[in-house]
């Protein structure tokens, strides 16, 4: 199925009605250089534990061998800028840092709630196929956003955009029409190895490359057992997440705080004590985190990551929560609790 005229204008004008910041279009294809750079992270073990990443690594390389009828990929994106920068916290240590993504809503809902609306009207208008993806299916969203025109992977290889800064959710519509592609974005990042440099474990091998085993990120969310000794000193008070190479970019100058309510921290996620949150247990936290992305790692991996907060911040006022802790029921919660009490001092 075949479509031209302004059909590019009309789509671009009903993504901004139904809340979209950015949008592109690109052919459902990817470059050689990004099929090497898949081939090469997973070869070099870089995706650590994440075995989907290689278990799917056909379908991330091209969209069609996902779908073969997909033509045209439009790519949009929703910006989530924070309001202050969020490694202010840092300097809190009896705060705990949650990543901004994770701060209010479920992105993933509300992202895929637009793309769904975007879809019916597409299909209503133009009588095409389509499929929907926001982060939940092997796709290449961030080659095809900068494929599209939305910018670029920057060196800390995530998105980044000359009106938003690093902060884009981004979502994925396959199609069978045949749309009109944009340009694709030039890369901007010049001589700056500010979010390199900005990294607490090195994570970055070289320019445009990430080990994920030394990311903060990867250990505090995708990691289920206890996180290497060599990185629990640097990760501070993050428990959630890490920020630090997003916020380092020069180009989040340009950036924009998010309409969005929804992406605005909750009043207990903004700047929460340690204290308040590592007594919870399964109950507390579910309903602590309903309607969060935080809610899937489970308690025991998120009061993993706030004792080792704790064995960070040298207060050992918290030392008779870490005790209790010490004896609880996970392995991976007793383990960080004597880590914490050597840190405190406490053994």
């Amino acid at each position: 199925m075949s479509a031209g005229g302004d059909i590019r204008a009309r789509l671009q004008a009903k993504a901004l009605e139904l809340g979209f910041d950015q949008f592109g279009i690109t052919e459902a294809s990817t470059s050689a250089d990004v099929v090497d750079g898949f081939r090469s992270f997973i070869k070099e073990g870089h995706h650590a534990t994440m075995n989907w990443l290689a278990e799917r690594l056909p379908e991330r390389e091209q969209p069609r061998t996902l779908w073969p009828d997909a033509r045209s990929v439009v790519m949009l994106g929703v910006n989530y800028g924070p309001k202050d920068d969020p490694r202010l916290l840092l300097d809190h240590p009896e705060l705990a840092n949650i990543s901004v993504y994770a701060r209010g809503k479920d992105y993933h809902d509300l992202v895929k709630k637009r793309l769904k609306a975007m879809a019916r009207w597409m299909v209503a208008e133009y009588g095409c196929d389509l499929k929907v993806f926001v982060d939940t299916a092997p796709v290449p969203e961030k080659p095809l956003a900068a494929s599209a025109g939305l910018g670029w992977q920057g060196k800390h290889t995530n998105m980044v955009s000359t009106q938003f800064g690093s902060w884009l959710f981004l979502g994925a519509i396959y199609t069978d029409m045949a749309l009109p592609a944009d340009a694709p974005h030039r890369d901007q990042c010049g001589s700056c190895t500010a979010c390199i440099d900005a990294c607490p474990t090195d994570a970055f091998p070289a320019p445009y490359k990430i080990d994920a085993g030394r990311c903060i990120s990867y250990l505090t969310i995708e990691h289920k057992g206890p996180v290497p000794l060599e990185f629990r000193k640097a990760m501070g008070n993050r428990i959630y997440g890490c920020d630090d190479c997003l916020a380092a970019c020069p180009w989040n100058k340009f950036a924009q705080a998010s309409a969005e309510a929804a992406f605005h921290a909750r009043a207990e996620l903004g700047a929460p004590e340690l204290g308040d949150l590592v007594g919870l247990d399964d109950a507390g936290f579910r309903k602590v985190f309903s309607g969060s992305p935080i809610k899937r790692i489970g308690r025991d991996r998120f009061v993993r990551n706030v004792i080792y907060a704790i064995g960070n911040s040298g207060d050992k006022s918290h030392l008779p929560a870490v005790e209790r802790l010490a004896k609880d029921d996970s392995d991976v919660v007793r383990d960080a609790a004597h880590w914490a009490q050597q840190e405190l001092g406490d053994l």
